[in-house]
């Protein structure tokens, strides 16, 4: 989820939201999240699908 501004209440879903699967657009056990500030993205490690997604 992310949240702007502060705003707890509304919140968008900037990764998963599409069931668990092995499809670009799915995880699959995820273990960690970081965020990298220079290229100002989100990568996320998918251990069930062994890949990390940017």
């Amino acid at each position: 989820m992310q949240w702007k501004n502060g705003d707890t209440t509304n919140g968008q879903v900037v990764a998963g939201g599409n069931g668990q699967g092995n499809g670009l657009h799915q995880l699959f056990r995820p273990t960690d999240v970081l965020i990298d500030k220079e290229t100002d993205s989100l990568i996320i490690c998918d251990w069930g699908n062994s890949r990390v997604v940017r």
